[in-house]
């Protein structure tokens, strides 16, 4: 019988900017490159489907624009590399200060 993986429970607000927000899956390990032989080297199939962190559109939007699939693989794949990212987690804050409501425009 195959295990099954669970996912993270859909949190209260944004991981990243803590608002309370409608929240979108972002997948830590891009799904597009699940198949890679060098993501399959590094993570396994149930840590590549279950690594994700619920995020706001903003701050969803943000992490694109910055890295791209590759980078979020093999370099940004968890919530503290992200925010080690000076650019990205200068964004969070900024926003963090931002009423629920607020959408930036880019």
């Amino acid at each position: 019988m195959p295990s099954v993986i669970r996912l993270p429970e859909q949190p209260d607000a944004c991981e990243l900017c803590a608002r309370a927000m409608p929240l979108t899956r972002h997948h830590l390990i891009p799904k597009a490159l699940h198949n890679k032989p060098y993501v399959q080297k590094r993570f396994d199939k149930a840590e590549r489907i279950s690594a994700t962190l619920w995020v706001c559109r903003a701050c969803h939007n943000q992490i694109h624009r910055l890295f791209s699939e590759k980078e979020l693989a093999l370099t940004y794949n968890s919530r503290d590399s992200l925010l080690g990212d000076e650019r990205l987690r200068t964004f969070v804050e900024w926003l963090a200060s931002k009423p629920a409501g607020f959408t930036p425009r880019h």
